[in-house]
């Protein structure tokens, strides 16, 4: 312990120690250096607390979702036990270097990919590794594969909370998580351990998707819960996944204006209009025979495997809240 005063201790080892806060030693940071070759301004990681809830796709249809809103990204495939990453995009071909980097493939779209199954001699090669040497791997992805200019780089993490989850939150500057479930109360419980992971480690739950919610019959439209009724809504305030409101005010505006309207939900501020330009509501408006840049008043409806549901357009804020809950009900 003297020694780990001396040299700072790691941000898990203080997570863990009863002498947090009290020892004077600053955590020192584990974030590795990008490769030379790479510009990456976000890192997201899509996680799961066990496997066979969807976690993949979901990571595929984040990354399909922002090359569709025009931003350059790619996709760290860390789950090198079980990678599916490359067969989704129907890439076979295996990655190249030059000696000094790691060159990642390329999908039809545009993403770059970077799996295991691009360096293994056959796609059914079984990867009998042990724990260091898996954390390893996935530490390489980040600092010898050239991934040149990204706007995102998704991280289909393993399922669970072991090692290389545990080395992608220490290595990799991940700027938050997607936690992917399903409704079976085993998976809620699991839930919770995941998210708990990321709290200790100080990343913050950018969202929770539920898969397999349910089944819509193609004859008479009833939805029939396969997997058991869903959990989302609870697990969701439980764990306090919060209502997102964004706008480009200031957040000083926002404040005020929470506060005069008592709202019960969060208002962020995105004067850069990188969430705002992202959704696609930053249109021309015409005013007074003027016309200018502006933000479109739009609600989104989210459904519980994270797809776009509904889109309101140039709603009205007098009238929004009747026409969601209308919707909501005719809807269930």
């Amino acid at each position: 312990m003297a020694e780990e005063q001396k040299t700072g201790c790691s941000p898990s080892d203080c997570a863990g120690c009863s002498h947090a806060g009290e020892c004077g030693s600053k955590p020192q940071s584990l974030i590795k250096p990008e490769n030379k070759k790479s510009h990456i301004n976000h890192v997201i990681a899509v996680v799961s607390g066990k496997g066979g809830v969807g976690k993949s796709m979901v990571t595929a249809s984040l990354a399909r979702l922002m090359r569709e809103q025009g931003f350059s990204v790619g996709i760290m495939d860390a789950d090198i036990t079980g990678p599916s990453i490359p067969k989704m995009y129907g890439i076979h071909e295996k990655a190249k270097g030059d000696g000094e980097n790691i060159f990642p493939c390329e999908a039809k779209d545009g993403t770059k990919i970077m799996s295991i199954n691009l360096l293994l001699p056959e796609e059914d090669d079984p990867v009998i590794w042990r724990g260091p040497v898996i954390s390893g791997v996935v530490t390489q992805f980040w600092t010898d594969v050239a991934w040149g200019e990204l706007d995102y780089l998704f991280v289909d993490m393993p399922p669970g909370t072991g090692d290389v989850p545990l080395t992608v939150f220490q290595s990799l500057p991940v700027e938050g998580i997607v936690i992917v479930t399903s409704p079976q109360d085993l998976v809620r419980m699991i839930v919770k351990k995941a998210y708990n992971m990321a709290g200790q480690m100080d990343i913050p739950v950018l969202g929770i998707v539920e898969n397999y919610s349910y089944l819509e019959c193609p004859d008479c439209g009833r939805k029939i819960s396969v997997f058991g009724e869903s959990h989302i809504d609870e697990v969701a305030e439980e764990l306090g996944v919060p209502v997102i409101g964004i706008s480009r005010d200031s957040v000083t505006s926002h404040a005020r204006f929470a506060e005069k309207n008592n709202l019960p939900f969060i208002l962020l501020s995105d004067p850069d209009l990188t969430a705002i330009q992202a959704y696609g509501v930053w249109k021309e408006k015409k005013l007074y025979g003027k016309t200018s840049m502006g933000v479109v008043r739009t609600t989104f409806v989210i459904s519980p495997d994270g797809k776009i549901e509904k889109i309101m357009e140039k709603v009205k804020p007098d009238t929004n809240a009747g026409d969601i809950l209308a919707y909501l009900r005719e809807n269930p």
